[in-house]
């Protein structure tokens, strides 16, 4: 990617003679801003005053539609107008003393893309650049030294309530919640945000696994209703006889071969007697005469 090949070159020593204070609320509001977006830059402005040798940085102002990307941000004529009104709203009387962008990932340099935003709209010699990736939890800052844009050797950050005595507060110790959760901890500001919105492929896979879900959950429910109630099953029935059929109905014989076996006699085959089958009686002997013995 750009800003990883050209991350060596911006990989400089800090440079020496320019001094930033900026406040830890400030800070605090940038690297928030940051951390909501793990994958694409995000972009603000930051409002202070310059003194002598140094500029203070009082608060910032995030960049509301500006062009995102995973390695870019650039301020659009809508964020302008949004930088703009709330600063002459909220600040009035502080100017813009430079501006800041995340690197998530990609550690804190400037890019070619970000030095040109800096010297076309931060040109002032006390303007800053500050740099935070979101990833690491590294941050940084670039300002003028001389003709040169380098990263800055020292920074400042100051507590707008330093000085106060301990315990002079007035806050009790936290409690802790049925659930084991510190009642304080939750930001309430974060329940009305929107999701952020799914990918193609994230949308597909969860509609493909809400279609399994409901397949599965029907072909369930059929298994356990044809186990659990009576279900009917169809059955032949002879409608002469009104008894079940459960193959073919035998052959039933004719009238006509009722009678011819009828006239066979006791043999059921129909068939005649062989005379050599019939029994015989021997001939008697013949009376007197020579053959007497």
């Amino acid at each position: 990617m750009k800003k990883i090949a050209n991350r060596a070159k911006h990989d400089a020593k800090p440079a020496k003679g320019f001094d930033l204070r900026m406040s830890c609320e400030a800070a605090r509001a940038i690297r928030q801003h940051a951390r909501g977006s793990s994958k694409a830059e995000v972009c603000g402005v930051l409002v202070g005053s310059e003194q002598e040798g140094a500029t203070i940085v009082e608060a910032s102002i995030p960049g509301a539609n500006a062009v995102q990307g995973g390695a870019h941000v650039t301020f659009t004529q809508d964020t302008w107008e949004h930088i703009y009104r709330i600063k002459d709203r909220d600040y009035p009387e502080a100017r813009i003393v430079g501006w800041y962008h995340s690197h998530p990932g990609f550690g804190v340099f400037l890019s070619d893309h970000d030095t040109f935003i800096h010297k076309n709209f931060f040109s002032s010699a006390q303007q800053v650049a500050w740099v935070y990736d979101p990833h690491s939890d590294e941050e940084g800052c670039f300002g003028w030294v001389g003709e040169r844009l380098q990263r800055l050797a020292k920074i400042t950050l100051a507590d707008e309530r330093g000085g106060e005595g301990a315990g002079e507060t007035g806050k009790p110790e936290p409690l802790l919640t049925d659930t084991g959760e510190d009642e304080f901890a939750a930001d309430s500001s974060n329940k009305n945000l929107p999701e952020p919105p799914l990918s193609e492929g994230q949308a597909l896979l969860r509609t493909g696994f809400t279609l399994l879900t409901y397949a599965s959950t029907l072909l369930i429910g059929f298994f356990v209703c044809w186990f659990l109630f009576p279900h009917f099953v169809p059955v032949p029935v002879d409608a002469r006889t009104g008894q079940i059929l459960y193959g073919a109905p035998a052959a039933v014989p004719s009238e006509g071969q009722n009678g011819a076996a009828s006239g066979k006699g006791d043999n059921p085959a129909g068939q005649s007697a062989s005379p050599a089958s019939q029994p015989t009686t021997p001939a008697p002997p013949p009376q007197g005469g020579k053959g007497k013995p």
